[in-house]
């Protein structure tokens, strides 16, 4: 018995130095695999730059000794639909079906955003054509498809779809809107008003304004300031139109929450009419006194000198105030005809719009821009563009102040159009 205890310790040492000298060897193994794996690793790396650096410099003999232009990193097929199929064969029904406008409004529109879009070949790769970046926009913009089906469409990457549709619309608002959105000057204010009541029978009018919600995905932070009081998640744009239904004024990217009220207080369309930015120099002179120039609203703005909107339907309207509503009414039909062209055309701002949220406003903007591009041109507007958006899934908000946020000097200028159209009623009669 003394023996065996004495033979104690001699195993656990045995046993410990045993399975030490077991732990050190899988130890070893496993070191002597991952450096094998990371010399593998190594070696591939090498090959394949070796072969990047030989492609590159086939490709760039090639560029230098002949005029074919490869791009190895795109599909052939896709990129021969562009080359071959868009841009020869194409008729201008395709045109107006797939960009939402005439080929010569699409290389108008391309010349313009010229400046900002231009891009340089490198020694790397060439670049992506002016053409094609603004086409890749446009189809986007016009069917609002996802970002893969674009990039299997005309042979790029997902990442460069969203950069061309980023860039491009950051460039139609850099250079077109100065020039197709703007505040009419002066002059053109009288001629806008000359041509409402020449065309709506309203008179001393320049615009009819409105607000229209744009579906969006939910975004990380501040949701709830983006639910609408219709029930889904928007942003607001607020527009203003001419007698022609083209924009001279946009508001876009507030969230969804946002009364139509304080949209309007704060944007520069606000600051400017309340500080006579609407009324001429000097004022014209309607039914006996001098008046500015107005805007047309509904129940959802506030009654002011410059924004008439109509009055509430009640049972004890007077016929001169049932008149005044028709009129109005009937002339603010402008705008929301305009705003069905604009998501007929442009229908992703229709569908949910799953952009970046920082770029919906801009996005939006951009439609509007291209929508006065398109009615300014000319370019043929398919009345069946108009059922896809026929069909509502989204109910637009729709709000109502009460009569507490008009201004009561304004129900004055509201009473001398009842008095104007009633005349005009008489006369009529008369003739008759």
């Amino acid at each position: 018995m003394a023996g065996e205890e004495a033979l104690k310790p001699l195993m656990f040492l045995l046993m410990y130095t045993l399975m030490k000298r077991r732990k050190d060897i899988n130890n070893a193994d496993v070191q002597r695999r991952n450096e094998i794996q990371r010399r593998i690793r190594h070696r591939q790396y090498f090959f394949q730059r070796q072969r990047r650096m030989l492609m590159m410099l086939i490709a760039r003999s090639t560029r230098c000794t002949c005029n074919y232009r490869t791009r190895a990193w795109t599909n052939i097929e896709s990129t021969d639909w562009w080359e071959r199929v868009v841009m020869k064969e194409f008729q201008p029904r395709d045109w107006l079906e797939k960009f939402r406008m005439s080929k010569d409004t699409f290389f108008f529109l391309c010349n313009k955003l010229k400046p900002r879009l231009t891009r340089q070949d490198t020694h790397f790769r060439l670049a992506l054509p002016l053409e094609k970046r603004v086409a890749v926009a446009l189809w986007r913009l016009a069917t609002n498809v996802e970002y893969r089906t674009i990039s299997a469409l005309f042979g790029v990457g997902r990442s460069t779809v969203c950069k061309c549709v980023r860039d491009v619309c950051h460039a139609i608002v850099s250079l077109l809107k100065p020039l197709y959105l703007q505040q009419p000057s002066e002059q053109e204010m009288e001629d806008a008003a000359r041509l409402f009541n020449t065309r709506w029978g309203f008179p001393h009018c320049v615009g009819a304004i409105d607000s229209l919600h744009i579906a969006i995905i939910a975004p990380s932070n501040n949701t709830a300031d983006y639910w609408n009081g219709a029930g889904w998640l928007s942003v607001v744009l607020q527009g203003v139109v001419n007698g022609l239904g083209q924009f001279w004024d946009v508001c876009a990217g507030f969230p969804g929450s946002t009364e139509d009220v304080t949209i309007l207080q704060n944007s520069t369309l606000w600051a400017a009419a309340s500080e006579g930015g609407l009324s001429p120099e000097p004022p014209r002179s309607f039914m006996g006194r001098p008046l500015g120039y107005l805007l047309l609203g509904d129940a959802a703005y506030p009654l002011q000198s410059w924004l008439l909107k109509c009055y509430p339907e009640s049972d004890g309207l007077a016929p001169r105030q049932r008149a005044f509503n028709y009129r109005l009414s009937r002339a603010r039909s402008v705008i929301e005809n305009a705003f069905l062209r604009l998501k007929a055309r442009w229908q992703c701002l229709h569908k949910r719009n799953d952009c970046s949220l920082d770029l919906v406003p801009t996005m939006v903007l951009a439609c509007c821009i291209l929508h006065n591009v398109c009615e300014v041109h000319g370019d043929t507007f398919v009345e069946e563009w108009l059922e896809a958006v026929s069909q509502v899934d989204c109910p637009q908000p729709a709000d109502a102040l009460p009569p507490s946020a008009d201004d009561p000097e304004a129900e004055e200028v509201r009473s001398l159009f009842c008095d104007y159209f009633q005349q005009q009623q008489q006369q009529q009669q008369q003739q008759n």
